[in-house]
Protein backbone atom coordinates (compact mmCIF):
# COMPACT_ATOMS: atom_id res chain seq x y z
CA UNK A 1 0.00 0.00 0.00
CA UNK A 2 1.23 3.49 -0.87
CA UNK A 3 -0.10 6.92 0.18
CA UNK A 4 0.99 8.97 -2.97
CA UNK A 5 -1.65 10.95 -4.66
CA UNK A 6 -0.11 12.33 -7.42
CA UNK A 7 2.82 13.89 -9.33
CA UNK A 8 2.79 17.48 -8.85
CA UNK A 9 5.34 20.62 -10.07
CA UNK A 10 7.45 22.12 -7.57
CA UNK A 11 7.25 25.34 -9.15
CA UNK A 12 3.74 25.77 -10.59
CA UNK A 13 1.85 23.30 -8.94
CA UNK A 14 0.04 21.49 -11.98
CA UNK A 15 -0.64 17.73 -11.25
CA UNK A 16 0.11 14.62 -13.37
CA UNK A 17 -0.76 11.36 -12.62
CA UNK A 18 1.69 8.38 -11.40
CA UNK A 19 3.29 7.56 -14.50
CA UNK A 20 7.03 7.54 -15.43
CA UNK A 21 7.66 11.44 -16.03
CA UNK A 22 9.28 14.38 -14.20
CA UNK A 23 9.00 17.41 -15.69
CA UNK A 24 5.86 19.80 -16.22
CA UNK A 25 4.43 19.94 -19.59
CA UNK A 26 3.43 23.65 -18.92
CA UNK A 27 6.11 25.36 -17.02
CA UNK A 28 9.18 22.19 -17.47
CA UNK A 29 9.75 22.83 -13.87
CA UNK A 30 10.45 19.37 -12.13
CA UNK A 31 7.94 17.31 -10.58
CA UNK A 32 7.86 15.47 -7.36
CA UNK A 33 5.80 13.02 -5.50
CA UNK A 34 2.78 14.30 -3.61
CA UNK A 35 1.63 12.06 -0.56
CA UNK A 36 -1.56 12.27 1.56
CA UNK A 37 0.01 13.16 4.98
CA UNK A 38 -2.76 12.89 7.03
CA UNK A 39 -4.02 9.38 5.55
CA UNK A 40 0.27 8.41 6.74
CA UNK A 41 0.05 10.17 10.45
CA UNK A 42 -2.98 7.77 10.73
CA UNK A 43 -1.23 4.62 9.50
CA UNK A 44 2.19 5.40 11.07
CA UNK A 45 4.11 5.32 14.34
CA UNK A 46 7.29 4.48 15.77
CA UNK A 47 6.71 1.64 16.93
CA UNK A 48 4.99 0.18 12.97
CA UNK A 49 8.68 1.21 11.95
CA UNK A 50 10.56 -0.13 14.37
CA UNK A 51 9.05 -3.31 13.92
CA UNK A 52 10.02 -3.06 9.77
CA UNK A 53 12.53 -4.30 8.13
CA UNK A 54 16.12 -2.78 8.88
CA UNK A 55 16.68 -1.50 5.64
CA UNK A 56 14.65 1.76 3.71
CA UNK A 57 11.55 -0.39 3.39
CA UNK A 58 10.90 0.39 7.26
CA UNK A 59 9.63 4.23 5.49
CA UNK A 60 7.33 2.59 2.53
CA UNK A 61 4.70 4.70 3.85
CA UNK A 62 6.56 7.59 3.22
CA UNK A 63 7.94 6.30 -0.27
CA UNK A 64 6.51 6.32 -3.74
CA UNK A 65 5.91 2.31 -3.83
CA UNK A 66 5.17 -0.24 -0.81
CA UNK A 67 7.79 -2.70 0.86
CA UNK A 68 5.55 -5.82 -1.25
CA UNK A 69 7.12 -5.81 -4.60
CA UNK A 70 10.66 -3.94 -3.36
CA UNK A 71 13.79 -4.40 -5.11
CA UNK A 72 15.74 -4.85 -2.14
CA UNK A 73 19.17 -6.16 -1.48
CA UNK A 74 19.41 -4.14 1.86
CA UNK A 75 20.19 -1.14 1.46
CA UNK A 76 19.87 1.29 4.20
CA UNK A 77 19.26 1.17 8.35
CA UNK A 78 23.33 2.39 7.89
CA UNK A 79 25.35 2.56 11.35
CA UNK A 80 25.06 6.14 12.94
CA UNK A 81 28.13 6.27 15.02
CA UNK A 82 29.35 8.72 17.69
CA UNK A 83 33.04 9.95 16.44
CA UNK A 84 34.53 11.13 19.77
CA UNK A 85 37.72 11.21 18.36
CA UNK A 86 37.34 13.06 15.14
CA UNK A 87 35.21 15.61 17.43
CA UNK A 88 37.86 16.39 19.97
CA UNK A 89 40.12 16.92 16.92
CA UNK A 90 37.68 20.28 15.99
CA UNK A 91 36.67 21.06 19.94
CA UNK A 92 33.20 19.80 19.62
CA UNK A 93 31.02 17.14 21.90
CA UNK A 94 28.26 15.68 19.81
CA UNK A 95 29.80 14.59 16.30
CA UNK A 96 28.50 11.79 14.58
CA UNK A 97 28.76 9.56 11.21
CA UNK A 98 25.95 8.41 9.03
CA UNK A 99 28.24 5.54 7.35
CA UNK A 100 26.76 5.12 3.94
CA UNK A 101 29.65 3.64 2.65
CA UNK A 102 28.95 -0.19 4.26
CA UNK A 103 25.18 -0.41 1.89
CA UNK A 104 25.56 -3.45 -0.22
CA UNK A 105 27.08 -1.62 -3.49
CA UNK A 106 28.77 0.67 -1.35
CA UNK A 107 27.19 4.18 -1.52
CA UNK A 108 23.94 5.70 -0.36
CA UNK A 109 22.84 5.47 -4.25
CA UNK A 110 21.37 2.05 -3.55
CA UNK A 111 18.75 3.87 -1.31
CA UNK A 112 17.55 6.05 -4.38
CA UNK A 113 18.10 2.93 -6.81
CA UNK A 114 15.80 0.71 -5.27
CA UNK A 115 13.24 2.64 -5.08
CA UNK A 116 13.59 3.58 -8.85
CA UNK A 117 13.94 -0.10 -9.65
CA UNK A 118 10.93 -1.08 -7.95
CA UNK A 119 8.72 1.70 -9.76
CA UNK A 120 10.26 0.80 -12.83
CA UNK A 121 9.71 -2.91 -12.50
CA UNK A 122 6.23 -2.10 -11.37
CA UNK A 123 5.48 -0.02 -13.92
CA UNK A 124 6.94 -2.80 -16.84
CA UNK A 125 9.92 -1.60 -17.93
CA UNK A 126 12.63 -3.94 -18.35
CA UNK A 127 15.90 -1.95 -18.64
CA UNK A 128 17.19 0.20 -15.96
CA UNK A 129 19.41 2.69 -17.02
CA UNK A 130 21.71 5.72 -16.00
CA UNK A 131 24.27 7.85 -15.95
CA UNK A 132 26.68 8.43 -13.30
CA UNK A 133 30.03 9.80 -11.81
CA UNK A 134 30.62 5.96 -10.59
CA UNK A 135 28.74 5.45 -7.52
CA UNK A 136 25.21 5.35 -9.20
CA UNK A 137 26.85 3.02 -11.80
CA UNK A 138 27.33 -0.03 -9.41
CA UNK A 139 24.38 0.81 -7.47
CA UNK A 140 22.10 0.09 -10.49
CA UNK A 141 23.93 -2.39 -12.04
CA UNK A 142 23.16 -4.26 -8.92
CA UNK A 143 20.19 -3.93 -8.60
CA UNK A 144 19.01 -4.63 -12.22
CA UNK A 145 20.77 -8.02 -11.94
CA UNK A 146 18.83 -8.69 -8.63
CA UNK A 147 15.19 -7.73 -10.44
CA UNK A 148 16.49 -9.86 -13.10
CA UNK A 149 16.66 -6.32 -15.69
CA UNK A 150 19.03 -5.25 -18.64
CA UNK A 151 21.59 -3.16 -16.68
CA UNK A 152 23.16 0.14 -18.79
CA UNK A 153 25.31 2.46 -17.09
CA UNK A 154 26.80 5.38 -18.99
CA UNK A 155 29.77 7.02 -17.46
CA UNK A 156 32.70 8.97 -18.45
CA UNK A 157 35.78 8.00 -19.61
CA UNK A 158 38.02 9.59 -17.39
CA UNK A 159 36.14 7.69 -14.06
CA UNK A 160 38.27 5.83 -11.46
CA UNK A 161 39.04 2.32 -12.13
CA UNK A 162 37.39 0.66 -8.90
CA UNK A 163 33.78 2.38 -9.66
CA UNK A 164 34.19 0.88 -13.36
CA UNK A 165 34.61 -2.62 -12.18
CA UNK A 166 31.88 -2.07 -9.49
CA UNK A 167 29.47 -1.68 -11.87
CA UNK A 168 30.62 -4.20 -14.55
CA UNK A 169 31.00 -7.23 -12.32
CA UNK A 170 27.39 -7.14 -12.34
CA UNK A 171 26.82 -7.72 -15.18
CA UNK A 172 25.61 -4.60 -16.60
CA UNK A 173 26.72 -2.96 -20.21
CA UNK A 174 29.01 0.10 -19.25
CA UNK A 175 29.32 2.77 -21.74
CA UNK A 176 32.06 4.90 -20.98
CA UNK A 177 31.75 8.33 -23.00
CA UNK A 178 33.93 10.91 -24.01
CA UNK A 179 33.26 13.95 -21.84
CA UNK A 180 32.54 15.26 -18.56
CA UNK A 181 29.70 13.97 -16.72
CA UNK A 182 27.13 16.88 -18.22
CA UNK A 183 27.67 15.78 -21.28
CA UNK A 184 26.88 12.22 -20.43
CA UNK A 185 23.95 13.39 -18.79
CA UNK A 186 22.77 15.07 -22.31
CA UNK A 187 22.91 11.88 -24.50
CA UNK A 188 20.87 10.19 -21.53
CA UNK A 189 18.64 12.42 -21.96
CA UNK A 190 18.17 12.17 -26.13
CA UNK A 191 18.23 8.42 -25.07
CA UNK A 192 15.62 8.51 -22.37
CA UNK A 193 13.07 10.69 -24.96
CA UNK A 194 13.71 7.57 -27.87
CA UNK A 195 13.60 4.45 -25.94
CA UNK A 196 11.42 3.12 -23.45
CA UNK A 197 14.75 2.15 -20.50
CA UNK A 198 14.16 3.71 -16.98
CA UNK A 199 16.50 5.84 -16.84
CA UNK A 200 16.67 6.46 -12.62
CA UNK A 201 17.84 10.14 -12.27
CA UNK A 202 16.25 11.53 -15.46
CA UNK A 203 12.82 9.91 -16.31
CA UNK A 204 12.52 8.22 -13.26
CA UNK A 205 14.43 10.83 -10.94
CA UNK A 206 10.77 11.52 -9.48
CA UNK A 207 10.70 7.96 -7.82
CA UNK A 208 14.51 7.90 -7.69
CA UNK A 209 14.78 10.58 -5.36
CA UNK A 210 12.37 9.80 -2.78
CA UNK A 211 15.11 7.42 -1.60
CA UNK A 212 17.55 10.28 0.14
CA UNK A 213 14.49 11.07 2.36
CA UNK A 214 15.51 7.53 4.33
CA UNK A 215 18.91 9.60 5.42
CA UNK A 216 16.87 11.84 7.14
CA UNK A 217 14.29 9.61 8.77
CA UNK A 218 17.33 7.26 9.91
CA UNK A 219 19.13 9.72 11.60
CA UNK A 220 15.93 11.02 13.44
CA UNK A 221 15.14 7.56 13.93
CA UNK A 222 18.50 6.57 15.56
CA UNK A 223 19.19 9.83 17.69
CA UNK A 224 16.44 8.94 19.61
CA UNK A 225 13.57 10.49 17.47
CA UNK A 226 15.11 14.01 17.19
CA UNK A 227 16.67 15.47 14.00
CA UNK A 228 20.55 17.27 14.78
CA UNK A 229 21.14 21.06 14.78
CA UNK A 230 23.48 20.58 11.75
CA UNK A 231 23.83 18.18 8.87
CA UNK A 232 26.74 18.14 6.51
CA UNK A 233 25.91 16.89 3.18
CA UNK A 234 28.17 16.67 0.22
CA UNK A 235 26.48 18.24 -3.10
CA UNK A 236 26.42 16.92 -6.64
CA UNK A 237 23.27 17.43 -8.43
CA UNK A 238 21.95 19.20 -5.09
CA UNK A 239 19.04 16.45 -4.66
CA UNK A 240 20.36 14.73 -1.38
CA UNK A 241 20.52 17.47 0.67
CA UNK A 242 16.70 19.05 -0.17
CA UNK A 243 15.78 15.01 0.54
CA UNK A 244 17.56 14.79 3.92
CA UNK A 245 16.35 17.99 4.56
CA UNK A 246 12.20 16.96 3.43
CA UNK A 247 13.11 13.95 5.52
CA UNK A 248 13.29 15.65 8.92
CA UNK A 249 10.30 17.98 7.70
CA UNK A 250 8.26 14.71 7.34
CA UNK A 251 9.15 13.16 10.41
CA UNK A 252 7.66 16.16 12.13
CA UNK A 253 4.95 16.98 9.97
CA UNK A 254 3.56 13.46 11.10
CA UNK A 255 4.45 13.84 14.47
CA UNK A 256 7.45 10.96 14.73
CA UNK A 257 9.53 13.77 16.06
CA UNK A 258 8.57 16.90 18.20
CA UNK A 259 10.00 19.33 15.35
CA UNK A 260 13.02 19.63 12.76
CA UNK A 261 15.18 22.86 12.34
CA UNK A 262 18.45 21.24 11.31
CA UNK A 263 20.62 23.24 9.68
CA UNK A 264 21.82 22.15 6.47
CA UNK A 265 25.27 22.61 5.25
CA UNK A 266 26.04 21.49 1.22
CA UNK A 267 29.99 21.36 0.83
CA UNK A 268 31.87 20.70 -2.58
CA UNK A 269 35.29 20.99 -3.56
CA UNK A 270 36.55 23.86 -5.58
CA UNK A 271 36.92 22.66 -8.64
CA UNK A 272 33.24 21.89 -8.98
CA UNK A 273 31.10 23.93 -6.96
CA UNK A 274 28.51 25.91 -8.26
CA UNK A 275 25.87 25.30 -5.77
CA UNK A 276 28.15 26.54 -2.68
CA UNK A 277 29.31 29.88 -4.59
CA UNK A 278 26.21 30.83 -5.93
CA UNK A 279 24.87 30.13 -2.08
CA UNK A 280 27.67 32.37 -0.82
CA UNK A 281 27.32 35.04 -3.12
CA UNK A 282 23.28 34.88 -2.66
CA UNK A 283 22.07 33.61 -5.63
CA UNK A 284 19.43 31.80 -6.22
CA UNK A 285 20.50 29.86 -9.68
CA UNK A 286 24.00 28.24 -9.75
CA UNK A 287 25.82 29.48 -12.82
CA UNK A 288 27.06 25.96 -14.56
CA UNK A 289 30.56 25.41 -14.69
CA UNK A 290 33.33 22.84 -16.38
CA UNK A 291 34.20 20.55 -13.45
CA UNK A 292 38.00 20.10 -12.40
CA UNK A 293 37.92 18.54 -9.10
CA UNK A 294 39.76 15.13 -7.76
CA UNK A 295 35.94 14.36 -6.04
CA UNK A 296 34.53 13.05 -9.52
CA UNK A 297 31.39 11.81 -7.47
CA UNK A 298 30.71 15.13 -7.30
CA UNK A 299 31.60 16.51 -10.64
CA UNK A 300 28.15 17.76 -11.93
CA UNK A 301 28.98 20.88 -13.35
CA UNK A 302 24.88 22.37 -13.81
CA UNK A 303 23.47 20.38 -11.22
CA UNK A 304 19.67 19.70 -11.78
CA UNK A 305 18.40 20.68 -8.17
CA UNK A 306 20.79 23.47 -7.61
CA UNK A 307 18.02 25.75 -7.07
CA UNK A 308 16.57 23.75 -4.29
CA UNK A 309 19.58 23.13 -2.83
CA UNK A 310 20.67 26.90 -2.03
CA UNK A 311 16.71 27.43 -1.27
CA UNK A 312 17.23 24.63 1.91
CA UNK A 313 20.23 25.92 2.51
CA UNK A 314 19.33 29.67 3.14
CA UNK A 315 16.10 28.62 4.63
CA UNK A 316 17.39 26.18 7.15
CA UNK A 317 20.09 28.87 8.51
CA UNK A 318 22.47 26.84 7.03
CA UNK A 319 25.82 27.56 4.48
CA UNK A 320 27.79 26.14 1.40
CA UNK A 321 31.17 25.22 2.20
CA UNK A 322 33.99 25.20 -0.34
CA UNK A 323 37.05 22.86 0.50
CA UNK A 324 40.28 23.37 -1.29
CA UNK A 325 40.96 20.30 -3.53
CA UNK A 326 43.95 19.38 -1.53
CA UNK A 327 41.46 19.37 1.54
CA UNK A 328 40.01 16.43 -0.20
CA UNK A 329 42.54 13.58 0.77
CA UNK A 330 43.16 15.33 3.80
CA UNK A 331 39.74 14.68 4.74
CA UNK A 332 39.83 10.78 3.93
CA UNK A 333 43.08 10.56 5.80
CA UNK A 334 41.75 12.06 9.05
CA UNK A 335 38.26 10.34 8.78
CA UNK A 336 40.09 6.99 8.39
CA UNK A 337 42.80 7.88 11.25
CA UNK A 338 40.63 9.13 14.12
CA UNK A 339 37.02 6.90 13.43
CA UNK A 340 38.89 3.42 11.73
CA UNK A 341 36.28 4.64 8.26
CA UNK A 342 37.46 4.67 4.83
CA UNK A 343 35.44 7.04 2.76
CA UNK A 344 35.63 7.97 -0.86
CA UNK A 345 36.16 11.75 -1.89
CA UNK A 346 32.81 13.26 -0.94
CA UNK A 347 33.35 11.89 2.21
CA UNK A 348 36.66 13.64 2.48
CA UNK A 349 34.77 16.77 1.11
CA UNK A 350 32.46 16.26 4.29
CA UNK A 351 35.07 16.45 7.13
CA UNK A 352 36.96 18.67 5.74
CA UNK A 353 33.47 21.24 5.46
CA UNK A 354 33.52 20.14 8.98
CA UNK A 355 37.03 21.77 9.88
CA UNK A 356 35.72 24.60 7.58
CA UNK A 357 32.61 25.21 9.51
CA UNK A 358 34.19 24.45 13.15
CA UNK A 359 36.84 27.50 12.36
CA UNK A 360 33.79 29.81 10.75
CA UNK A 361 31.92 29.68 14.41
CA UNK A 362 29.05 28.36 12.99
CA UNK A 363 28.44 24.93 15.29
CA UNK A 364 28.55 25.44 18.95
CA UNK A 365 30.50 22.74 20.75
CA UNK A 366 27.71 21.53 22.43
CA UNK A 367 25.83 20.97 19.67
CA UNK A 368 24.57 18.04 17.45
CA UNK A 369 26.43 17.32 14.32
CA UNK A 370 25.68 14.58 11.83
CA UNK A 371 28.23 14.20 8.48
CA UNK A 372 27.19 12.51 5.74
CA UNK A 373 29.26 9.65 4.36
CA UNK A 374 27.99 8.46 1.06
CA UNK A 375 30.47 6.08 -0.10
CA UNK A 376 33.31 3.82 -0.10
CA UNK A 377 36.98 4.66 -0.14
CA UNK A 378 37.85 1.58 -1.69
CA UNK A 379 36.13 3.20 -4.99
CA UNK A 380 38.86 6.11 -4.85
CA UNK A 381 41.86 4.63 -3.87
CA UNK A 382 43.91 7.17 -6.25
CA UNK A 383 43.27 9.94 -4.55
CA UNK A 384 45.11 8.43 -1.25
CA UNK A 385 47.30 6.23 -3.11
CA UNK A 386 50.78 8.47 -3.56
CA UNK A 387 51.34 9.33 0.11
CA UNK A 388 51.03 5.50 0.84
CA UNK A 389 54.58 3.74 1.36
CA UNK A 390 54.79 0.64 3.14
CA UNK A 391 58.15 -0.35 4.58
CA UNK A 392 60.14 -3.04 3.08
CA UNK A 393 62.56 -5.10 5.22
CA UNK A 394 63.99 -8.71 5.26
CA UNK A 395 63.02 -11.06 6.63
CA UNK A 396 64.49 -11.16 9.80
CA UNK A 397 64.27 -9.37 13.26
CA UNK A 398 67.52 -7.15 12.54
CA UNK A 399 65.79 -5.95 9.57
CA UNK A 400 62.69 -5.15 11.12
CA UNK A 401 64.61 -3.41 14.49
CA UNK A 402 66.43 -1.47 12.20
CA UNK A 403 64.29 -0.15 9.25
CA UNK A 404 60.85 0.40 11.68
CA UNK A 405 61.71 0.60 14.80
CA UNK A 406 64.31 3.02 14.53
CA UNK A 407 62.63 5.08 12.35
CA UNK A 408 59.10 4.52 13.53
CA UNK A 409 60.01 4.15 17.55
CA UNK A 410 59.60 1.72 19.86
Amino acid sequence: MTFTTALRCRECGRQYPIEPLHVCEFCFGPLEVAYDYDAIKVKTSRESIRDGPHTIWRYDALLPVGRESAVDIGAGFTPLLRADRLAREFGLDNVWLKNDAVNPSYSFKDRVVSVAATKAREFGIDTLACSSTGNLAGAVAAHGAKAGMRALVFIPADLERGKIVSAAVYGATVVAVKGTYDEVQRLCSELADTHRWAFVNINMRVYYAEGSKTLGYEVAEQLGWRAPDHAIVPMASGAMITKIHQGFQEFARIGLIAGASTRMHGAQARGCSPIVKAAQAGQTHPKPEIPDTIAKSLAIGNPADGFYAVKVIKDSGGSGVMVEESEVADGIRLLAQTEGIFTETAGGVAVSALKHLVKAGAIGRGESVVVYITGNGFKTIEVVEPGIKPITIEANVESFEENVLATAGR
